[in-house]
């Protein structure tokens, strides 16, 4: 049975330069079934392949958070706005060339929902 302490590893799904800086930090992975940890997206990645990638990620037992750029999260937005798990935390962060907007995030949504705002 997997517990919150197995969940060690960040999954990502981002264009290439905050995948490459990423992994340049140390957070890429790859297990013994050849599963990595990260989805590069560009402009050829169909919506399809990021929904399966974000769909694994979430179901995975060893990822502890889950960072998406906030421009990849829109493509797929009504499966990112049903994810209400606690584990692994969806994380929207921005990109070079694609500025945060916090009227976007879902999570920061529910956030200011529960406190009233």
């Amino acid at each position: 049975m997997s517990t919150h302490k197995n969940r060690t590893l960040l999954a990502v799904i981002g264009d290439e330069d905050s995948i490459t800086g990423l992994l340049l930090a140390g957070v890429g992975h790859i297990n013994e079934n050849q599963k990595k940890n990260f989805l590069v997206v560009d402009s050829k990645t169909q919506v399809a392949t990021i929904e399966a990638a974000f769909q694994d990620f979430t179901e995975r037992n060893d990822v502890a958070i889950l960072l998406i750029n906030q421009h990849i999260a829109e493509k797929i937005r009504p499966t990112v706005d049903r994810y209400t798990k606690p584990f692994p935390a969806l994380l929207e962060i921005p990109s070079k060339d694609f500025p945060y907007d916090p009227s976007k995030d879902s999570v920061l949504k529910r956030v200011q929902k529960l406190v009233g705002e």
